[in-house]
């Protein structure tokens, strides 16, 4: 077991990861920038360490700092959490330059599944299914035009390194194609330091669903069924679902057992997320994330899994405890993003919280490190919450969480609560009729 744990993040997943460190009698090490020097992650973890001024590019992002935390507090572990250097090989393979445990899988498993369009190539050699589209990244736009034409439009280029919706256009015909391509290389290099693009035929109304799966270091893979990921802005997840309204219990069976196939295929280790699109009965591998996301307590509702214990214990060497039979799904769990942004325009709104005030009650679970008083600062992500409820079935589930989400007392700054609750009202996704589109249907009405 490690002895300490230095957590390479903040907020609220900080916060999560030294929880977990607490229940295994490990000591946590929390890195903060200047401005995050009150913050709950760091009054709760036995020791912190200031790495540099609010910029995350001076602070959280900034690898020699980090590493000088780590050995300046003897730490003998790194948990990158999510975003910042989680999914970044260059900090892994420092890590372990550094004889450091880092809390993932490893450098050449990030360093391949990272890039989008070696991944897909990949998966198609593990024989999981891909969408159509180039074979690696597209060399010129007369290549980016031949590849479209030959597989029809409407198609999407999307960075070869990219995430979080950087990088990508949707093009539905060739005279489009030219300023598309080049606004996306512009993007990418900006985004990602890479311009490489490569090009997919562009699924009009998909659903976005995505299976957690753990592995250990003795090839032991397993998954925890899958999560329904569709409500979402600019390919950022709103509002996040376990299990799917959309698949029958073979369908199911067929995509996880798919998405564990791939893990196999490049020997995955510790948490990871395999991202499909599913369309009209036909899933697509799109991505995967090598690192805890953001929603994990969704699954962890629904198998009663703690994934961020299993992944220090994954890292630390132990065997797989659990079998694949041995996992089900008991009842419905829902995860409703609260930001700190303008809840119909989507404009950050960082200040200073005067008022907070946590939902609770059966079934209702709050992930946040913020507080009366506190400050969401406009130098990070506009997270503040994550309002989790579960319940028997999808529709307990919905009723509980829109009682949570009015129960929820943020005053001070605007948040996307109503926009949640006009969500939840809304009678196509009651009756779990969403795709990627959805909210982007919903408010042009």
């Amino acid at each position: 077991m490690f002895r300490k744990i230095l957590v390479a993040n903040r907020g609220e997943i900080a916060l999560r990861v030294i929880w977990a460190c607490k229940e295994l009698g490990i000591k946590s090490v929390a890195v903060h920038s200047d401005i995050d020097a009150d913050s709950l992650h760091v009054r709760f973890a036995d020791e912190s360490v200031c790495i540099g001024p609010a910029l995350s590019s001076q602070s959280y992002l900034k690898i020699p700092a980090i590493i000088a935390a780590a050995e300046i507090s003897n730490a003998d572990a790194i948990h990158p959490g999510y975003g910042f250097l989680s999914e970044n090989p260059e900090f892994a393979e420092i890590c372990r330059a550094c004889n450091i445990t880092f809390i993932g899988p490893s450098p050449e498993v990030i360093a391949l599944m990272g890039n989008k369009s070696e991944a897909k190539k990949t998966m198609k050699k593990a024989g999981v299914p891909v969408i159509p589209g180039s074979d690696g990244p597209v060399k010129s736009l007369d290549e980016a035009i031949s590849i479209a034409k030959d597989i029809t439009f409407p198609v999407i280029l999307k960075a070869s390194s990219g995430g979080g919706g950087k990088g990508m256009r949707v093009v539905y015909s060739e005279n489009e194609m030219k300023d598309a391509f080049n606004l996306a290389r512009s993007e990418a290099m900006a985004s990602f330091n890479d311009d490489s693009l490569y090009l997919e035929k562009y699924l009009e109304n998909p659903r976005h669903i995505e299976v957690q799966i753990l592995g250990d270091k003795y090839g032991n893979i397993i998954h925890l069924n899958e999560r329904e990921c569709s409500i979402q802005r600019r390919h950022q997840k709103l509002i996040e679902e376990a299990p799917s309204p959309a698949l029958t219990p073979a369908l199911r069976k067929q995509i996880c057992e798919t998405a564990v196939r791939g893990a196999k295929f490049v020997n995955y280790q510790n948490a990871g997320t395999m991202e499909f699109l599913y369309d009209n009965g036909n899933f697509y591998f799109m991505e995967m994330n090598t690192r805890i996301q953001v929603e994990h307590p969704v699954t962890e509702n629904i198998t009663n899994i703690d994934l961020l214990i299993s992944q220090i214990l994954s890292a630390c060497g132990d065997k797989m405890i659990y079998k694949q039979k041995e996992i089900k799904i008991v009842g419905h769990a829902m995860e409703c993003r609260i930001n700190a942004e303008d809840p119909f325009y989507f404009t950050p709104n960082p200040g200073k919280i005067t008022t907070f005030h946590t939902p609770g009650g059966p079934g209702v679970r709050v992930d946040t490190a913020a507080y009366t008083g506190c400050v969401i600062s406009p130098y990070y992500d506009s997270l503040i919450a994550k309002l989790v409820t579960r319940a028997p079935t999808r529709q307990d589930c919905i009723s509980r969480m829109k009682r949570a989400l009015e129960s929820f007392i943020i005053e001070g700054i605007k948040t996307n609560i109503p926009l949640h609750l006009k969500i939840l009202e809304n009678r196509k996704f009651k009756m779990g009729k969403i795709s990627t589109k959805f909210l982007e249907e919903l408010l042009s009405r």
